[in-house]
């Protein structure tokens, strides 16, 4: 077994990998110290700042599904090792990650045993040289209150609304139905945000990673800071590892997510609309066009989204003229939840770089973008009753 290891994980070399594969293989001793060891591979990713999404995300990026599914067997296996040797779960997402990942660790096959001896030791050089990333557990002495649900009875309505939108034909009941979802979204934001200065509540900011997966990951990078920022977030991508980190309050996360997604697939089914109609018309530049529209899409939509938050919480502010509860303390509620979420993101990156859109060249393809960020479901309606 060590023979094997030593062979196979620390040479980048094919051969090695075929020699180390061969004699576990050769050994039907080794199947469990082969598990094991892949148990300590997770474990380690875990002390690195890795969560269960980012490592199976990233060997979906990097190798097969059948790494990715082996990768899901060892995460649930080591979750459930006895308590004393695991290290508990550093934050509530994990279970909803764990839950997920649980799906695909019960599809695992196996093939003959030199096959599943060289994808396990492809998948344990992966773990092996992963590098360590800023920690997202909250900060030591300071618990937080907020409690992740990341399948609530408000999300859940949202998220049905906002898949409701995505598939409809009709642009008119994709309207109503994400303006309706994005009206749920500022409520609930203001809502937890009041709620928690009313009860002097000790919550702080959490971080949560997204993949943002090519191609024209720049664009999709812009699009996720933009949804980031007009729900009072801040994100940082990091183009090698194909994820971007948010940073902000747990219900901000949530709508962060959910309306990153929403957006994505209406930008990704307004282009492809676009580009057929174009080819049509005898256009073949595929690829500007798509880079372009996508570039214009991001770009305008975080002017729609950062009008409709100012315009959220300005009619809620105002409520305080009518007497309402609470609602004369939002400014200075929101702007302290502001100052911490600062805090908390440069704590977590006291360096980061600014990066330019490249290859956006196509004056039809930014035109037609804007266009579609115009058309997309982000409006405010009348308050709900």
């Amino acid at each position: 077994m060590d023979r094997a290891f030593e062979t196979a994980l620390y040479a980048d070399t094919d051969a090695a990998l075929d020699t180390g594969a061969s004699l576990l293989a050769a050994d039907s001793t080794a199947d469990a110290e082969l598990a094991r060891r892949g148990r300590e591979f997770v474990a380690g990713a875990w002390r690195r700042g890795w969560q269960p999404a980012d490592a199976v995300r990233f060997a979906r990026r990097e190798l097969e599904d059948a790494h990715v599914r082996l990768l899901a067997r060892l995460i649930v296996e080591e979750h459930e090792q006895p308590t004393e040797r695991r290290q508990p779960s550093p934050s509530p997402r994990w279970a909803a990650q764990l839950d997920e990942i649980r799906a695909l660790a019960g599809h695992l096959s196996r093939t003959d045993r030199f096959s599943h001896a060289t994808a396990a030791l492809e998948l344990y050089r992966l773990l092996l040289r992963l590098p360590t990333l800023e920690p997202l557990d909250r900060p030591q002495g300071r618990p937080a209150t907020t409690v992740h649900h990341p399948e609530s009875r408000m999300f859940t309505r949202i998220r049905g609304l906002l898949a409701k939108a995505e598939a409809t034909e009709f642009p008119e009941e994709a309207e109503a139905l994400s303006a309706k979802a994005q009206e749920l979204m500022a409520r609930h934001s203001i809502d937890e945000a009041l709620l928690a200065a009313r009860t002097h509540a000790k919550d702080v900011p959490g971080a949560c990673r997204i993949g943002v997966d090519p191609p024209y990951e720049t664009a999709k990078a812009v699009l996720l800071d933009a949804v980031a920022r007009a729900n009072r977030c801040e994100a940082v991508w990091n183009e090698p590892l194909g994820f971007s980190t948010v940073v902000g309050f747990e219900p901000d996360l949530e709508a962060v997510e959910l309306l990153y997604t929403s957006l994505l697939v209406q930008a990704t089914t307004a282009m492809t609309k676009a580009e057929a109609a174009q080819r049509k018309g005898g256009r073949k530049r595929t690829k500007t066009f798509r880079q372009s529209f996508l570039a214009a899409y991001a770009h305008r939509i975080g002017d729609r989204l950062a009008e409709v938050a100012e315009a959220q919480v300005a009619e809620t502010a105002g409520a305080a003229g009518t007497g309402a509860e609470d609602a004369g303390d939002l400014l200075p509620v929101l702007a302290a939840r502001d100052v911490a979420v600062r805090d908390r993101f440069t704590h977590l990156f006291p360096d980061t770089v600014t990066t330019r859109v490249r290859g956006v060249t196509d004056a039809v393809g930014w035109r037609q973008g804007a266009e579609a960020a115009d058309r997309a479901q982000v409006g405010v309606r009348p308050r709900l009753p």
